[in-house]
């Protein structure tokens, strides 16, 4: 695509060719295999859940919850 979009324009894609265009961004940014910093603060979090898991404090969640409250279907 050389087109460049306006945000207006973007706004007016149906959602289909509006995510097919995310796609190709991420595809883009993947396909160049730079690793990207993981920012202090999500490290700290990811942490911070890997230890309450570890000691049972946390459970987690399974798909199905997950995807029910994503959804916010039953």
């Amino acid at each position: 695509m050389n087109k460049h979009l306006t945000p207006g324009e973007i706004r007016q894609l149906p959602v289909s060719e509006r995510l097919r265009l995310i796609e190709e961004i991420w595809d883009s940014i993947d396909a160049e295999g730079e690793e990207r910093p993981l920012p202090d603060w999500h490290r700290a979090e990811i942490d911070k859940r890997l230890d309450a898991l570890d000691q049972g404090s946390s459970t987690g969640a399974t798909w199905d919850e997950v995807r029910r409250r994503i959804t916010g279907k039953p």
